[in-house]
């Protein structure tokens, strides 16, 4: 078999204010509540998972609900999130719709050749939005507030800072067989340089951006952060040979991880940024119908023994 990852997964990052995060995403950004399930290793924290229309892999944004400190802002962390739309006059309409929910946006920049415009959420989270050209399929949600046309069509590159390249970048092409592609300065650090690399076919869907950065401190993990990225692989086969893979190379990870809508294995690369390779299947709607998911609380199998004690335990998402 050979071990290829098709792209990005999902990503999963920190929120303090999950009512703000939940309206924030759902209606300024005009994502789906994909799936509204606990964090299985923390069942006191909600783990809220937006998505597209029809929750494919790659269109999820995910939040753990803890409440914590802010980031400190640093290196050896995930320091970016891309998220696609389709046309650079769609750059100019998402301006527009972010200065109407008060958070404010810059002009365009290059990011790899393509035309992006970072902008915070209310907690600091660092996104990008990011002109895919139209590359690949779209899944728009009916009862979105944004238009079809203009809705977020998943996740894109998302970057991470590192002091130096080298044993970073031995992981990404020597283990996890990603392509080294081409170099670009650094919008947000100057003088930095970005380096990419691509995963399956390649294209803003399968792109990791490492900064380099070695001027910087250390961040420290907190709401407005990144826990971790997900990378895809398309079934339990493939990542049972991610895991074989991955001790033959010397990498300690978590070996697999059933976590019921897709199975996980977890290792962190050498400067401790967490990552995670997850199965496409078997997908949301194993546990709920496609036209209702996010409507309920949805919890594993192996936690619906626990519902009225964790649900007790959880603050109101409204």
């Amino acid at each position: 078999m050979k071990l290829e990852l098709s792209g990005i997964h999902h990503l999963t990052a920190i929120t303090a204010q999950a009512p703000a995060n939940l309206r924030f995403y759902t209606e300024a950004l005009g994502l789906r509540l994909v799936k509204k399930t606990v964090n299985q290793d923390d069942t006191s924290a909600y783990h809220l998972f937006y998505g597209d229309g029809a929750a494919t892999p790659g269109s999820d944004v995910t939040f753990f609900d803890w409440p914590v400190s802010p980031e400190r802002r640093g290196t050896n962390s995930i320091v970016r999130t891309g998220l696609r739309v389709s046309g650079n006059d769609a750059l100019d309409w998402w301006r527009a719709r972010l200065s109407g929910f008060g958070i404010a946006a810059g002009e365009s920049v290059d990011w790899n050749g393509r035309p992006g415009l970072p902008f915070e959420d209310p907690e600091g989270q660092r996104l990008l939005l990011v002109d895919d050209g139209g590359e690949g399929e779209a899944h728009p949600w009916q009862r979105s507030p944004v238009p079809p046309s203009r809705q977020i069509r998943g996740l894109g590159p998302i970057t991470i800072s590192v002091p130096r390249l080298d044993a970073t970048a031995h992981v990404l092409t020597d283990v996890l067989h990603m392509r080294k592609g081409r170099e670009h300065p650094d919008p947000d650090v100057p003088g930095a340089i970005v380096h990419v690399f691509a995963m399956g076919a390649g294209g803003p869907a399968a792109e990791l951006h490492v900064a380099v950065t070695p001027g910087l401190t250390a961040a420290v993990q907190g709401a407005g952060g990144v826990h971790h990225v997900a990378f895809r692989t398309p079934d339990r086969e493939s990542l049972h040979a991610w895991a074989e893979w991955l001790s033959a190379q010397g990498l300690r990870s978590s070996g697999e991880v059933e976590r019921y809508y897709f199975r996980s294995l977890y290792f962190r690369e050498p400067n401790g940024i967490l990552f995670e390779i997850a199965t496409d299947g078997p997908g949301f709607a194993v546990d709920e119908p496609l036209e209702t998911l996010g409507e309920k609380l949805s919890l594993p199998p192996f936690l619906e023994g626990r519902r009225n004690r964790i649900e007790a335990g959880l603050r109101p998402l409204a």
